[in-house]
């Protein structure tokens, strides 16, 4: 299935629940011990797409990923713009370590509630990361879809961001999202840092997760979905990050040189005009290689 149909699906599930509606749907999501509920979910912007959802872990689901975190972290890196490559920049402060997909029932159980959650796959994720920031410690604003060809090549662009709060944090440590729509409307309470107020913030609280999307519903990326860490000033602050692209992250990187349809309806789709009416997943463009390039007579010669 094209993926962008996916991140269609997943909005109008959003935006159906998006106001505390009740309704009976309550999803068990296999190992996590806490079932998925859109009831809990609320929207907090258009403009990036963003959903808060109260509640997403439990207590235990926190603690349990702190514990297996803790005595393996390392200082946070980020990606080069040019040429893909991790490297340590003051930009981002934090320390941090991955989870393996799947090591545990736990695990394994919060990523289907992600991927119920989302209605992107389990296979579109990368590995959680488990982030810790000490006093001061911060992450400028950034975008979470990437610069660079490298990145790319392996999943696609980053769609989707989930972060969860694994800790309550007394002071500071924010989400900021500087370019969102509502950053001039929400009330600047004394209860948010400096930092929080340059744009819509969201507080960690133990438990939460907040959802938010990269990409426009064409695939193209969304600027207004720049966001930051804001700097811990009292306690220390835990989150898990679960960033999920628009193709499976877990298959090989996929060859530019072959002219080959990766879906066995690709001549079919053809036929009914789809490489001009979704040229981006048949035909692909000038950062990604599209689907069924052989039937849409695409490939050089």
């Amino acid at each position: 299935m094209d993926p962008r149909l996916f991140l269609v699906i997943s909005l109008c599930f959003l935006a159906q629940f998006s106001h505390g509606k009740e309704s009976l749907l309550k999803m068990t999501t296999g190992r996590s011990t806490a079932p998925f509920d859109p009831t809990r979910v609320t929207q907090i912007s258009w403009s990036p797409r963003a959903f808060l959802y109260r509640g997403f872990l439990t207590d235990e689901e926190c603690d349990h990923f702190i514990t297996l975190a803790k005595d393996k972290l390392e200082k946070s890196m980020v990606a080069d713009n040019d040429s893909g490559k991790s490297i340590a920049s003051e930009v981002r402060t934090s320390s941090g370590m991955f989870l393996q997909k799947g090591q545990d029932a736990i695990i394994a159980g919060v990523e289907e509630k992600i991927a119920a959650w989302t209605f992107l796959p389990v296979e579109n994720g990368e590995s959680m990361q488990i982030l810790h920031y000490e006093n001061g410690q911060k992450y400028e604003p950034h975008f979470d879809f990437f610069h660079d060809k490298a990145n790319q090549q392996l999943g696609g662009h980053r769609v989707a961001t989930v972060l969860m709060y694994l800790s309550d944090v007394a002071k500071g440590g924010e989400t900021v999202f500087p370019h969102s729509e509502f950053k001039d409307k929400q009330q600047k309470g004394g209860d948010l840092s400096d930092c929080a107020k340059q744009g819509y913030s969201v507080k960690p609280r133990k438990g939460d997760a907040l959802l938010f999307f990269s990409l426009h519903p064409d695939a193209s990326t969304d600027e207004t979905s720049l966001h930051g860490s804001c700097p811990v000033i009292e306690g220390e602050k835990w989150s898990a990050t679960k960033w999920i692209h628009v193709r499976s992250f877990d298959s090989p990187v996929r060859s530019t040189s072959e002219c080959i349809d990766e879906d066995p309806n690709c001549a079919s789709w053809a036929l009914r005009g789809e490489c001009e009416k979704n040229p981006v997943y048949m035909v692909g463009n000038k950062d990604d290689v599209g689907y069924c390039r052989k039937s849409c007579k695409v490939c050089s010669s």
